[in-house]
Formats: structure tokens, C-alpha cells, sequence
């Protein structure tokens, strides 16, 4: 059975991140969404892990159904992430991680190490902790050793393993003895595969891809494909298949196209410029206006570290598909700059009312279908959006990029 998972996201406790963000919505717009298995983001945090233990039940090994039976073919995983801050070779790091727990009752362990070890887990959903990433996933392991850590967004300048600000050259650097057991890195919205699979010291590591979501409507703008035999359907399962990277089980990844992302090229946000690598390195590194070091984006950062050439993807791994949620992809046929206004949402709901869930919609649904129900435009923007003729100006310093999609 064909499953599809969005592992990274966040909780209405997390700073910057929506109100709406609760176990039932969430449930709801993975209903919308055509999420099978979602994170459930920020278990660290007391009051929310409260509210897991009271409203969730484990249907199959390691993932959870709402004890309500609402959306019962939804699921949840158990998932957090931290940020890290902390001296290593000479440098101050910051780094994010992912990381993946067995069952609520390993979480309730995990809690009380942090609680034991003095750290705030009421302050954020994302915690803070000055522990060395090694150091952590050592004694993540010791509590129990299915837990998995995941670099997130792992080429973003800040807060990443390989980020232009505070990352690292290599997974070894930064997770030294632990890297075997890095089954997989997120690429992050300003990236993607074809980027990653330019460095070979990838190559022993699946890529995964999750929204790091900050509200519902966000969720599953980048995911992972799974197909699943459904009598091993657990978390054990989902790990067995990035530890063992079988490309069978792991179908693909769907992706921004990584010119949306807002780290995707180098740039001073402040001054509204922005350039590619070859220009940054002609400039100096500086903004021409301020005279401040530029934020070296994905790109330059992904051309500094690459040791592999060409066009196309090495053999053996996962293959891709970049997509344009559908909410913009109606926004830009409506002519408006927002999704959030009234005609956009109506068609939205429309549409998934009447032909079926985003990602079949983005990715199944043939132009007829669509067409029916949402006009011609909007129709043959999907299946442009399909082929990749879109146009984008690439996003930079906190900048998300602007997506055109080719008109003929």
C-alpha cells in the first residue's frame, strides 16, 4: 500500500507556529493533505506531550491513531526536533536535528533524561540543548537504541549539519563514531536530490523530504513515498528502510522545487539583493549596498562541498517530483498574490471535496478530472507544474522565492 509521510513539523508550542496546530486539526488536513503518517512534532514539550498520552493509541507498532477514531487511517510517529548549540573544532555550532522515537512510552524516557539532565523543556516545542550532536545521539541510543536521529534541513546557513554559518564539511565531523547510524539527512525546502547526490560521501544515506510545517496548511509540501506491505506496517519498518536504503519500499520524494526555497542563492535581505555563487564570489562575498557579508545560500554552499559533476543522478537511489501546493498553483490562476483569501480557499476545498486529496490531485488526477471542476487554467497549471515549466526568482536570506508558472 502506497504511504506517504511527512516527519517534520511543528506544534503550536513552538515559537512563530499556529494556533490551529492540534492533534484533531492536524489529523483534518492530513485528510486534506493525503498524509498518511504524520510527525507529531515537539514531544519534548510537557503540556503537549500531555495531550498525546491523553489523545492518542497506538494502532499498529510505534504508530498512533487518535483514541477518538476521527480519520481513523490517519497516523502519527513519534517525532521532535532540537536545536543544538555547542563548541566543536574550534567553532561554535548550530545545528538541528530530527528525532525519531519507537513508542510514547521510549518519549516518556527520553523526557525524563531531559528533566534529569536540567534541561527547559516548557520554554519551546524546539528545545535548545548545548550538547555535542554525537554526544546527544549516543545517549539517545542508550535509552534505546531504534531511536534515529536525522539531520534536518541539513544545508540551510543556519542551524544545519552542513550550513554555511556554523555546519560542517562532513557527517563525520560533526557525528564522528555515530555517523553510521545516520541513515538519512532532509534535504530541505532550498534543496533538492539532484543537489545532495552531487557530493559521493552522500551516497551511503537516504534523502528525505518533510515540510517543517509552522501551521496545518503547510503540511506535506514536501513528503516521502512509501510502499508498504501492510502487515509490516510499523515504525520499525519505516527505519528498516532507510537503514537498509531500499529503494523498493522508498518510492520517491516529493519536493519544492528548491528555487522557492528561502535560502536557495546568496543575498542581503535587508538591501533586497541577491546574486549567484559565481557573482558572490566576484563581489567579494559583501552586499554591494551595505557593505555586510551576504548569507551564502544553498547553492554556494552545495557547489563548495560537491565532488561530482554532470546531469544526472547517480544509479540506485529515489527518484523525485517537485510540485507547487495547490494553493498557490489557484492563487497564481486567480490572479492574487495570497492563498489565504476567501475565492482561493473555496476552490481549494472544492476540489478536494470533489476530486480527492492534494497530493492525488498534484500528482494522479488526469486534466479532464481537474477541469471539470476547477476550469481549464487551473488544470493545465497542474499539469505544467507537472512537467516543470514553471519560472521561478529564486528565494535568498530568509526570502522565500516566487513561482511563474509558464503560461503557453
Amino acid at each position: 500500500m502506497r504511504i506517504i509521510t511527512d516527519w517534520h513539523l511543528h506544534s503550536r508550542f513552538s515559537r512563530a507556529c499556529s494556533q490551529e496546530l492540534t492533534l484533531e486539526n492536524n489529523a483534518l488536513w492530513c485528510e486534506k493533505k493525503g498524509v498518511n503518517v504524520l510527525g507529531t512534532a515537539d514531544f519534548t514539550h510537557p503540556v503537549w506531550f500531555a495531550e498525546m498520552q491523553e489523545k492518542l493509541v497506538e494502532a499498529e507498532p510505534g504508530l498512533y491513531a487518535l483514541r477518538s477514531g476521527k480519520f481513523p487511517s490517519m497516523r502519527y510517529m513519534m517525532t521532535t526536533e532540537v536545536a543544538q548549540i555547542y563548541k566543536r573544532g574550534g567553532k561554535t555550532r548550530r545545528i538541528h536535528n530530527i528525532i525519531l522515537a519507537p513508542s510514547i512510552e521510549v518519549v516518556a524516557k527520553i523526557n525524563r533524561w531531559f528533566d534529569d539532565a536540567g534541561y527547559n523543556r516548557r520554554s519551546d516545542g524546539r528545545p535548545i540543548l548545548g550538547l555535542d550532536s554525537e554526544e546527544l545521539y549516543k545517549r539517545l541510543r542508550g535509552i534505546d537504541e531504534r531511536i534515529v536521529m536525522i539531520p534536518a534541513h541539513a544545508w540551510t546557513p543556519w542551524f544545519s549539519v552542513f550550513g554555511s554559518k556554523s555546519g560542517f564539511d562532513s557527517l563525520e565531523e560533526c557525528f564522528g563514531e555515530m555517523t553510521p547510524y545516520i541513515y538519512a539527512i532532509e534535504t530541505g525546502l532550498s534543496s533538492d536530490p539532484f543537489m545532495n547526490r552531487s557530493l559521493s560521501k552522500l551516497d551511503n544515506v537516504m534523502l528525505v523530504s518533510n515540510s517543517d510545517a509552522h501551521s496545518p496548511r503547510n503540511f506535506g509540501r514536501e513528503a516521502n513515498v512509501f510502499e508498504i506491505d501492510p502487515t509490516k506496517y510499523s515504525y520499525d519498518e519505516f527505519i528498516r528502510i532507510l537503514r537498509e536504503r531500499d529503494t523498493k519500499a522508498f518510492q520517491y520524494t516529493i519536493e519544492f522545487f528548491p528555487e522557492e526555497g528561502k535560502y536557495h542563492i546568496d543575498g542581503c535581505a535587508a538591501c533586497g539583493f541577491s546574486c549567484e555563487p559565481i557573482q558572490t564570489k566576484a563581489i567579494g562575498g559583501v552586499c554591494p549596498t551595505c557593505k555586510r557579508p551576504l548569507t551564502i545560500g544553498v547553492v554556494s554552499r552545495v557547489n563548495d562541498l560537491a565532488d561530482r559533476k554532470g546531469n544526472t543522478m547517480p544509479t540506485n537511489h529515489v527518484p523525485y517530483k517537485s510540485i507547487v501546493p495547490l494553493q498557490e498553483i489557484i492563487a497564481e490562476c486567480f490572479g492574487v498574490s495570497s492563498t489565504a483569501g476567501k475565492k482561493v480557499q473555496e476552490m481549494y476545498e472544492k476540489m478536494i471535496k470533489e476530486i480527492g486529496n492534494e497530493f492525488y490531485i498534484l500528482l494522479d488526477a488526469d486534466a479532464p478530472s481537474i477541469s471539470t471542476v476547477a476550469g481549464p487554467a487551473i488544470a493545465d497549471a497542474v499539469l505544467r507544474v507537472r512537467s516543470g515549466d514553471v519560472s521561478i526568482t529564486p528565494g535568498y536570506d530568509g526570502i522565500y522565492g516566487k513561482v511563474k508558472i509558464v503560461v503557453g
